[in-house]
């Protein structure tokens, strides 16, 4: 990072990617743009979008937020009436035009275009093979490797060669893959990332999240199930569903962090388990105080639960400003705790003289909430008690969160009390796994927890030794 430059607060794991796809509609490039939109939490290095005539591919990407990316005439040349979009966030890869999706390649097949939300964990190991057998990568993207292992098949049905590609793979993907008629909506045998299915008048569309399908008056229908390959074409839908059944891994963050509070996620509402994560917090660790304080955004439900839970007010202490960027550019005279402030102030009419109870999601390294802290000491909080709606984070996440290393995080090399003292707190107290997962309340589904204890579904030693194989960027110009 250049000096003189602000990078927004790295205190909450990273975004991971969001996905929309649609079939059958006039001008699907532009509510593509739209579901995109509304997804832009998930991702914001760079945004794209894929359509097709059913003669012709046309693609557009570009680094940034999708409202920077798209200009009305990139739109307008985006034309058809498939599409699919994406916005990324890098977990493998780093931040460049050639990595921003959607991928395309052309094959023997025709043209594929791929958009994908998660990580695969034997990418590197995969990339390493396929190099040997003669393969070129264009990008540093796990993606690639998908596409690569379709060419190699060496097939001429298109369906045939994807599955033959995905039995392949490991980790984490919710996936849309194109060609010139048809969708393809896959989602991996445990489910670890949100895969939505919705329609607009009939036509299908596919999303990351429901809140894609409000923006542009789609109905949800359903959960794209793990396991399924869901194909959209001509046709009409067909779901298949050629792997072998395993036990479900739900990302447990996408509930506690990561997805809009509006959306529907693995038949839920996301608001809903929050309010819950919120009031299972109150009973299981209470404290006398005057009021209850969001961190906002992604804290509001949490904290709303506590309050009802406890009978304690609830108060909009905290105000987030929307309107900063990736980057800031700094003032030449050094402000203390500078990206805490551009992003957080606190109003001290609502705190001075008060006990606060100050609930959030989770703690990644506790620089943020530590200047986060100390904002709300100088504006005159009395007491300040943190309460947080999710269990210590202490696993890096290999299934699509850039969650970091053990030796960053707080909780993985601190005790409760010595994070305490750290943050100069009055108290503070985590979830339980168990209490976690009685909040969320999900009979029948089985969630991945192991950012929290270490216990990772796919074995850990597999995880950590392909990261050895997990290739470097090459130096090249973002134009080409």
């Amino acid at each position: 990072m250049n000096k003189g430059w602000y990078s927004r607060a790295v205190d909450k794991p990273k975004e991971e990617c969001g996905v929309f796809g649609i079939y059958g509609v006039a001008h699907a490039a532009n509510l593509t743009y739209l579901g995109l939109y509304a997804l832009q939490h998930r991702g914001q290095e760079s945004a794209g979008i894929a359509s097709s005539d059913g003669h012709h591919i046309y693609r557009y990407a570009g680094m940034g937020r999708v409202v920077d990316v798209f200009k009305e005439h990139h739109i307008q040349n985006l034309t058809g009436h498939i599409s699919i979009g994406h916005n990324r966030y890098s977990t493998t890869g780093s931040s460049f035009l050639r990595n921003a999706q959607p991928l395309r390649a052309d094959s023997i097949m025709g043209p594929i275009v791929v958009a994908h939300n998660g990580n695969l964990v034997n990418a590197g190991e995969l990339r390493r093979m396929l190099e040997s057998q003669g393969s070129i990568f264009q990008t540093s993207i796990d993606s690639e490797v998908i596409v690569h292992l379709m060419a190699h098949a060496g097939m001429a049905d298109f369906l045939e060669a994807l599955i033959h590609a995905l039995r392949q793979i490991r980790g984490a993907y919710s996936l849309l893959v194109m060609n010139r008629d048809t969708i393809y909506a896959i989602r991996d045998q445990r489910g670890f990332r949100p895969l939505v299915l919705g329609q607009l008048h009939g036509a299908p569309v596919v999303a990351s999240e429901t809140c894609a399908f409000d923006i542009i008056d789609a109905e949800y229908v359903r959960e794209i199930k793990p396991g399924e390959i869901l194909e959209i074409g001509p046709g009409g839908m067909k779901s298949y569903f050629p792997f072998e059944k395993c036990d479900e891994s739900l990302c447990i963050f996408e509930y506690i962090y990561f997805s809009r509070p509006d959306s529907i996620i693995f038949g839920s509402s996301v608001h809903e388990k929050r309010v819950n994560l919120g009031r299972f917090l109150a009973h299981e660790a209470p404290i006398e105080a005057d009021i209850v304080v969001p961190i906002p955004d992604s804290s509001k439900s949490a904290a709303l639960g506590y309050a009802r839970e406890s009978g304690i007010p609830y108060e909009l202490a905290m105000i987030r400003s929307h309107y900063i960027g990736r980057t800031f550019i700094e003032p030449s005279q050094k402000i203390r705790d500078f990206g805490a402030k551009i992003k957080y102030n606190v109003v001290e009419s609502a705190v001075r003289g008060k006990r606060i109870i100050l609930v959030d999601d989770s703690i990644m390294r506790g620089t943020t909430m530590k200047k986060i802290i100390t904002m709300f000491r100088k504006k005159g909080a009395k007491e300040i008690h943190v309460r947080i709606s999710s269990p210590p984070t202490k696993h890096p996440c290999y299934y699509g969160i850039d969650i970091p290393t053990h030796d960053e995080l707080i909780a993985s090399t601190n005790s409760i009390e010595e994070i305490r003292r750290y943050l100069n707190v009055d108290s503070i107290a985590y979830m339980t796994v168990e209490s976690m997962l009685a909040a969320v309340n999900m009979s029948g589904c089985r969630f991945c927890t192991a950012c929290f204890d270490g216990s990772y579904p796919l074995a850990r030693d597999f995880c950590e030794g392909n990261q050895k194989y997990l290739f470097e960027d090459v130096a090249m110009s973002e134009y080409y």
